[in-house]
């Protein structure tokens, strides 16, 4: 009977002062999150709750399992079971706990500040510090693991030993990727790039979406994703257009005929952006900046708070300004002149031609009778 009521009492303890401990903890962290709703820390730490308990599990299984005696010609290999599962149950939890504090710490910094540029930047930093984290403490939990087993502690001498031609070799072999992981430090803290950033990337135009220690996400403006390794953006040229500032300024060019009514061009201009939500207010103008034979180029510029608004001011000007023109002015619309030319005051014409013998259409000279 002793044999079976201890494995029951002891096991059975140890995941009941689990479940108890753990409820606990969590109602303290409820209260605690309500109390001080101004910070996200203590409902993010929630978050922690399984690997917290499994790690109070695992502890107390591992410290009560020699009292047990369950089967006992299993013991090394429950034991060593019971201690991997531990190490990798802390290993989660310090990431949560720490994904917690530094989202806790972004979240502050970003209700404080409003500059939207320093706040993407310091996301992307957080972002990239996160991951960071959790892949030093996976590694340390891995080689914990590892050293667990005899054997690879018999094996670390020799390992110690060929460590320096290991390194190189592995350094070689992982060129590409110890690159891009070293430009990933480089973009989170050297402010070249940030999440949220609108950029154009060989050739296209998107917003940073997602950026990691070895690749970066662009979406673009009809939602493709372009995956990219980081290296691209330090060591070749890019656009990006909120860099400093979000804000933009945009152009619309058309092609109108010489007669066209640029002041009035000007005034209509206004009234579309006084009636175009996408236009932040800040300026505006219109003007002649080129001509051809056929017609004058007209260019409108326009300012918007980001890429995207100004995307739908230019496009918005563009369109109400050329219906504006068909209604109004339909003589201001491109078109090919058949007319005939009119002749600079003074010009004679003898017998229908000109000086230069090109023959001329209309008007000539009355005949001469001779007489006076």
């Amino acid at each position: 009977m002793e044999n079976v009521l201890r494995p029951l009492i002891v096991v059975g303890g140890s995941v009941l002062l689990t479940l108890l401990i753990g409820w606990a903890t969590d109602r303290l962290l409820r209260k605690a999150d309500d109390r001080h709703s101004e910070t996200p820390l203590w409902g993010l730490l929630r978050r922690g709750r399984i690997p917290y308990m499994l790690v109070l599990c695992a502890a107390m299984l591992r410290g009560a399992y020699d009292e047990a005696r369950v089967l006992e010609g299993h013991s090394a290999g429950i034991g060593q079971t019971l201690t991997l599962v531990l190490i990798g149950a802390t290993a989660w939890l310090v990431i949560r706990i720490a994904a917690a504090i530094v989202e806790t710490t972004y979240t502050r910094y970003a209700r404080a500040h409003h500059d939207a540029a320093r706040v993407r930047r310091v996301r992307t930093q957080v972002t990239l510090i996160t991951r960071v984290v959790a892949a030093v403490v996976g590694v340390m939990a891995v080689a914990a693991m590892l050293l667990t087993f005899p054997a690879m502690r018999a094996a670390g001498a020799s390992l110690l030993a060929s460590a320096g031609i290991l390194g190189i070799v592995a350094g070689v072999a992982a060129q590409s990727t110890l690159s891009n992981m070293f430009a990933g430090l480089q973009i989170a803290f050297g402010d070249m790039v940030r999440i949220g950033d609108t950029v154009v990337v060989d050739g296209e135009w998107g917003t940073v979406d997602e950026i990691t220690l070895t690749f970066l996400t662009v979406r673009t403006w009809d939602e493709r994703r372009i995956t990219m390794p980081v290296s691209y953006f330090t060591s070749k040229p890019f656009e990006n257009w909120s860099r400093g500032t979000p804000q933009m300024t945009g152009i619309v060019y058309w092609h109108v005929d010489h007669t066209a009514p640029v002041e009035l061009m000007r005034q209509r201009l206004r009234d579309i952006l006084r009636e175009c939500p996408a236009w932040d207010g800040r300026d505006y103008g219109l003007a002649v900046t080129d001509t051809t034979p056929n017609t004058m180029q007209v260019r409108a510029l326009v300012t918007a708070k980001d890429a995207d608004d100004i995307w739908t001011v230019r496009v918005t000007v563009r369109e109400q300004m050329i219906r504006w023109l068909t209604d109004n002015h339909p003589y201001a619309l491109p078109r090919v002149n058949t007319a005939d030319a009119t002749l600079a005051p003074g010009f004679r014409q003898r017998n229908g031609h000109h000086a230069d013998g090109v023959t001329v259409g209309a008007s000539q000279d009355p005949p001469r009778t001779g007489r006076g």
